[in-house]
């Protein structure tokens, strides 16, 4: 049975890193000693080593030892003997790029649908859709597939954030750059707002947090979904 929570962020702002998420993890990962983490977006470039550091103090706090995913000769056997798994945000080309460069996409998709607990945030949420294509970041670099792990039947769009009617911007708001997306896809994409996620068991995907999400089909109007809210119904 899957076992996934997908977060919109790490980080609340004034928070510490996955602090607002602690008790959630703790009991995502109550039968796991270790993590494997994946380390391979890199917020700000900054190094694997320094990023797994990161995690592994916040895991410290629940008890937990952490790994990167980096530091296994056989990224491979890494994953497939993981009992728990995080892969953190920074910038989704990347890290799918890394993801198919070490041959691991497939055996990462394999894990979770048996059951190994998953947590993503951001662009490692953005890889729980059907594809990446509705990640906010900068394409880098070019991976050599857009398709990601399906583990939920639709798009993200983590750090939603809505159009500001008074500001001066004269750029695309998020739901046009969705609407973009829709003008050549079909596929359902939710908008993921900052302290909210989603909680994966087995065929179940609940809508956690205090905040609404915002779900976007194509050639509708989008639609606000209220916390508590099964999106399972998004995959018939």
């Amino acid at each position: 049975m899957k076992n996934l929570i997908i977060a919109s962020t790490s980080t609340l702002h004034g928070g510490e890193y996955l602090e607002y998420l602690l008790p959630e993890i703790e009991n995502h990962f109550a039968n796991c000693s270790s993590i494997i983490f994946i380390p391979y977006a890199r917020p700000g470039g900054m190094s694997h080593d320094d990023y797994t550091s990161r995690v592994k103090t916040a895991f410290a706090k629940i008890n937990k030892t952490v790994k990167g995913l980096h530091e296994f000769e056989n990224p491979i056997e890494g994953i497939e003997n993981a009992e728990g798994i995080f892969t953190g945000g920074g910038n989704t080309f990347l890290l799918v790029n890394q993801l198919y460069k070490n041959n691991v996409m497939e055996t990462l998709k394999k894990v979770i649908e048996n059951g190994v607990p998953y947590l993503g945030s951001s662009a490692g949420s953005n890889i729980t859709g059907i594809s990446m294509q509705t990640t906010n970041d900068m394409p880098i670099i070019y991976p050599p597939k857009f398709e990601t792990l399906g583990a939920i039947p639709f798009n993200l769009n983590p750090h939603y954030l809505d159009a500001d009617l008074q500001s001066k911007h004269m750029g695309e708001t998020r739901e046009t750059r969705i609407k973009e997306f829709h003008a050549f896809n079909s596929t359902p994409v939710l908008g993921l707002r900052e302290g909210s996620w989603l909680d994966v068991k087995g065929k179940k995907i609940i809508l956690k947090g205090t905040l609404t999400a915002r779900l976007f089909l194509q050639y509708q109007t989008p639609e606000e979904i209220n916390p508590e809210t099964d999106l399972s119904f998004l995959g018939n």
